[in-house]
This record gives C-alpha cells, sequence and structure tokens, in this order.
C-alpha cells in the first residue's frame, strides 16, 4: 500500500458491526488488506453498535464527536438488528450522515427494500469465498473512504 494512499485514511475508522465470529474476521481481515487494521472497530451485536456511536458503556472514552467514516453492518444482529440499529442512527443528528453499508446473506427483495428503506447507502451480498469477499471489501473500502466525499450532509 502506498504512503499516498495511507494519509488520508490516518485518522479514518470504519466500525464493522458482525455477530458471527469467523464472518467478523473474515471481514476484518479482508478490510485490512485496503487500508491500516487499527482503523477498523469491531462489535459483536446492534446494542454494541449504538454503545459504540453514542459513547456508551465500554466505549464511553470514545469522543463522539468523531464517528466512523463508514459502517458495515450484518442485517441479522443478536439483541437488536441490523435495520433497528440503521433506523436508530438516521434518527441522530451524530450520526444521521454516517453512509451505512448492509451486509445480508439475502436477495430477498423485501430484505434488501427494507435496507434501503431504513437509509442505508448500500447493500451487499455476504459470501463465504473469501476471494469474493476480498475483491467486495475492497471495493467497498476504496469508494467510501477515497472516491467518496466524506462529511457531507447528504447520503449519497
Amino acid at each position: 500500500m502506498s504512503s499516498a494512499r495511507e494519509a488520508p485514511l490516518a485518522k479514518v475508522h470504519i466500525l464493522l458491526v458482525e455477530a458471527d465470529p469467523a464472518a467478523r474476521q473474515a471481514t476484518l481481515s479482508a478490510l485490512a488488506k485496503s487500508g491500516p487494521r487499527s482503523n477498523i472497530d469491531a462489535v459483536a451485536n446492534g446494542i454494541e453498535a449504538l454503545d459504540y456511536l453514542h459513547g456508551r458503556g465500554v466505549h464511553s472514552e470514545r469522543d463522539t464527536r468523531r464517528q466512523p467514516r463508514l459502517v458495515i453492518m450484518d442485517t441479522e444482529l443478536p439483541q437488536l438488528d441490523g435495520l433497528a440499529v440503521l433506523k436508530a442512527m438516521r434518527a441522530d443528528p451524530r450520526t444521521r450522515a454516517v453512509p451505512v453499508v448492509m451486509l445480508t446473506a439475502t436477495s430477498d427483495r423485501q430484505t434488501l427494500d427494507g435496507c434501503y428503506a431504513s437509509g442505508a447507502n448500500s447493500v451487499v451480498r455476504k459470501t463465504d469465498d473469501p476471494a469474493e469477499l476480498q475483491r467486495k471489501m475492497s471495493k467497498v473500502h476504496d469508494f467510501w473512504l477515497l472516491v467518496n466525499e466524506g462529511d457531507r450532509p447528504s447520503r449519497v
């Protein structure tokens, strides 16, 4: 990775919200190939995602004025599902404009429509193929962190 690519990403954070430990680790590894691993935080459920974003509980020391540049979140989460977290994010001025990429194992039209209706910026189908996962996460990373103009009030 070139230093020109690393420089704009030095202080940029991604939040990954994924309940399945194997899928979480695979996605973290895929994302780490596109940018610094130290800039990727991961949580395992919807409650912890909101705690992270709102600086509560174990995340109470986190400065909530600096939200992640991107949230990548599974639709199926324990305790509070991905769509409920997404709706809570869109209702909060601190997280309203944070881009959210939803991960789903289904191609069900109702699920996809529900993601977009709840405020998702994009939906990506999950995969067990490491090479395909790497390609997808590289494209997600590059678009949302390098191509898209961040910190804008609109959500593309």
